[in-house]
């Protein structure tokens, strides 16, 4: 076992149950109070925020149309997907992976990476951060769409600009770097 296993941690015991804490099922196709959002031509649910995680982790649904995904990026935090629907073409440190319906990648934290749908028809991914965090960012650069499925507003070369600028100046306090120009 690694060193970060839980094998190797010492014996404690369990903390008491947190009874502030509620269960929460969601449902991103019909639950209208999930914030949708879109960014970079996706539409990503937030299943679960670190408000409903205590900070430990967030759940996002993904949308992610043709020729969708975001621009190469790295973060310090850890994050993986599940391919729900379709496929997707991921690029870790430079080498490009095909990753079908049913598979996971794991991203380390602080490895550059990005992800495109090279197919003709949408995917649908369910994304982890750990810890949560990252769906702030998102929330604070996306738009709000109606719905999982929808899609976010066209930019013009003006707002894709603004949006590249406010991108950059908030990656920092999400411990983003975006890396490409």
């Amino acid at each position: 076992m690694n060193e970060q296993s839980l094998g190797s941690q010492p014996i404690t015991s369990q903390p008491a149950d947190n009874l502030s804490r509620q269960l929460k099922i969601a449902r991103p196709d019909t639950d209208e109070r999930l914030p949708h959002i879109g960014l970079v031509g996706d539409t990503y649910t937030i299943v679960l925020s670190g408000d409903d995680t205590n900070g430990r982790y967030c759940l996002i649904d993904m949308h992610i149309p043709p020729r969708g995904g975001p621009p190469p990026h790295r973060h310090d935090f850890e994050e993986s997907f599940t391919v729900m629907e379709g496929e997707i073409e991921a690029t870790f440190r430079g080498k490009k992976t095909i990753v079908h319906t049913g598979q996971t990648v794991s991203i380390p934290a602080n490895a550059p990476h990005s992800f495109t749908n090279a197919s003709e028809s949408a995917a649908r991914l369910l994304c982890i951060c750990a810890p949560a965090g990252q769906e702030e960012f998102f929330a604070q650069v996306g738009v709000t769409v109606p719905t999982r499925r929808s899609t976010p507003p066209q930019l013009g070369e003006q707002e894709k600009a603004e949006l590249l600028q406010k991108s950059r100046d908030l990656a920092p306090k999400y411990k983003t770097e975006l890396l490409q120009s």
